[in-house]
């Protein structure tokens, strides 16, 4: 074969390993912007180990991101007014992303205060939460097109919610981990402006202790689809998979719907999704 075959045949097979991986993608409901996010990234699953920081950054005031903001793998935490880490509702963030921003390459240590603030799509890569404050992260845009895309990272310690979503939507989650927490993903049950979303969590690692791994509004049309979980150290099924909620825009507690786990397109997934190691 000559030279300028060889060269031909390696780019076919570029060409076709792309468009299977965007084929792929595209079967969760992930188009334009939102597949380049995710196929730029490398196909690697979610990390073994905690990443050590190259340094430490005070924050006492939050950071507005435009753009992309890479930390460097650097440990960021609160102080001053965002000193707290409490579960007290309605703290300040320590990063704040605009509409179509990207955060990457950061680690949130203790105070988290509320983490990070996503006001429209956004993605959040290599992001890391040592001690989850309110919530690691809240997503709030308003418009039914914005994305969420969550890629590798992780999160622990969270007395209650990890990724919390208050906006309209699709949250994407992959190649992330979790570990000791309350709830993985949340759909706001008892917003005063409440909205149809839709979550897709894929190749995730999740590790007891926890209570959930998403929980949705039912009556609001939202859904839920888990694909390649992996839980570790819940030999007796104690974490719940996907829990159906009535929500309201009243602020009362949601109720709880039963049962819990697989339903029709609200909670999407088979048992052989969810493999318990």
């Amino acid at each position: 074969m000559t030279a300028r075959a060889e060269q031909r045949v390696r780019h076919r097979r570029r060409v076709t390993k792309r468009r299977s991986v965007i084929a792929g993608t595209a079967a969760f409901g992930l188009t334009g912007a939102a597949i380049v996010t995710t196929t730029m990234l490398s196909t690697a699953g979610a990390a073994s180990s905690w990443p050590e920081d190259t340094g430490s950054k005070p924050v006492s005031s939050t950071i507005p991101v435009k753009g992309t903001y890479d930390g460097g793998m650097k440990k960021f935490y609160g102080t001053g007014a965002l000193g707290g880490d409490s579960q007290d509702e309605g703290q300040d963030p320590v990063f704040e992303l605009a509409d179509g921003a990207t955060l990457k390459n950061v680690v949130i240590g203790t105070p988290a205060a509320d983490g990070v603030h996503c006001k429209g799509s956004c993605t959040l890569q290599n992001v890391w939460w040592l001690d989850v404050g309110e919530d690691a992260a809240s997503f709030k845009g308003t418009s039914a097109s914005a994305v969420y895309t969550v890629y590798g990272g992780g999160a622990r310690n969270a007395d209650d919610k990890v990724l919390q979503f208050n906006g309209a939507g699709k949250l994407v989650v992959s190649k992330f981990r979790v570990e000791n927490f309350g709830k993985l993903v949340r759909s706001c049950g008892n917003c005063g402006k409440q909205y149809r979303r839709t979550v897709i969590i894929n190749d995730v690692d999740i590790t007891a202790p926890g209570k959930s791994i998403v929980g949705v509004n039912q009556n609001y049309g939202d859904t839920a689809a888990l694909r390649n979980i992996r839980v570790h150290g819940d030999g007796k099924k104690k974490i719940e998979t996907c829990v159906r909620f009535e929500g309201n825009d009243t602020g009362k507690e949601p109720e709880k719907l039963s049962p819990v786990g697989p339903y029709g397109k609200t909670c999407d997934f088979t048992a052989s999704d969810i493999a318990y190691e």
